[in-house]
């Protein structure tokens, strides 16, 4: 299977806990951008929370797929809480309808770094018991660390911590080159050396200064990570995304011009004719 590209659904909505009905907007914004597919934070269902056979439709309708639903949970005490389990299993479920997404999961960063081995070991064990609940299901389970200041996996050494802690066969990692660098390592090298355990990528541009750019004018080498992925046999989905102030002001625009860079610059290395 060929890499795919997507968007990732923060370039029109950063909080993932924001509830918002603008899936429509989004589906058409992909589409006119040459996309594939759509990885979407599940708060930004709207109209077809209840309704995955609607929203399979509707993607469907413009030659498009459900890459993945990206689900934060937070892991306290090692587990999930009941909520968040409850939460997990409808999401589960939900997926069952999108063959081949998977559940993108995202761990909650907190208000600092203080008991970081206790939280860094309840995220590991939690994130675990959930990818095990997920491949019983037939869905595959990918956790996406967030390198910000207050995230327990923000370095190098934290990323050694979380990806050999990792039970790889049900949670694999969802690399965010934005965040990569956030945390002051080189995306291309922690592809090289993580690569058995990616399952799903996120793409969006940042300098090594922890400033988001636009894609192109940061200091990410994409055509390096994808000539990782395409040597290693890669074949999941990339999902582009934008987190400059501008991108949610001007979404439509912005994903044409993610889309430019991709066919310009990277699909060119997937098809083997760069």
């Amino acid at each position: 299977m060929s890499i795919k590209f997507g968007c990732q659904g923060s370039t029109w909505m950063l909080d993932y806990d924001v509830e918002a009905d603008m899936m429509d907007k989004m589906m058409n914004d992909v589409q006119n951008g040459g996309f594939q597919g759509l990885d979407v934070q599940v708060s930004l269902l709207g109209r077809y929370h209840d309704e995955p056979e609607r929203l399979r439709y509707e993607l469907e309708t413009r030659d498009l797929q459900l890459a993945a639903l990206t689900l934060p949970t937070a892991f306290e005490g090692g587990h999930e809480s009941e909520t968040e389990r409850k939460r997990t299993d409808y999401y589960i479920d939900y997926l069952k309808h999108f063959p081949g997404a998977i559940l993108n999961v995202p761990s909650r960063v907190g208000p600092s770094r203080d008991d970081l081995s206790r939280r860094q070991s309840e995220i590991i064990n939690g994130a675990n018991e959930l990818g095990k609940r997920a491949y019983d299901k037939g869905i595959i389970a990918s956790i996406h660390p967030i390198s910000y200041k207050t995230s327990y996996w923000r370095t190098a050494d934290d990323y050694k911590i979380l990806l050999e802690g990792l039970d790889s066969r049900y949670m694999g990692y969802t690399p965010d080159v934005g965040h990569i660098t956030f945390g002051d390592m080189d995306a291309a090298e922690i592809f090289k050396e993580y690569f058995q355990l990616i399952r799903h990528v996120h793409f969006k541009d940042a300098s090594i200064s922890h400033e988001w750019r636009k894609m192109g004018e940061g200091d990410i080498d994409f055509e390096g990570c994808v000539e990782v992925l395409v040597n290693r046999g890669y074949g999941g989905w990339i999902m582009v995304e934008e987190e400059t102030p501008e991108a949610q002001l001007k979404t439509t625009e912005t994903i044409a011009e993610l889309g430019k860079y991709v066919e310009q610059n990277l699909v060119p290395i997937v098809r083997g004719n760069a």
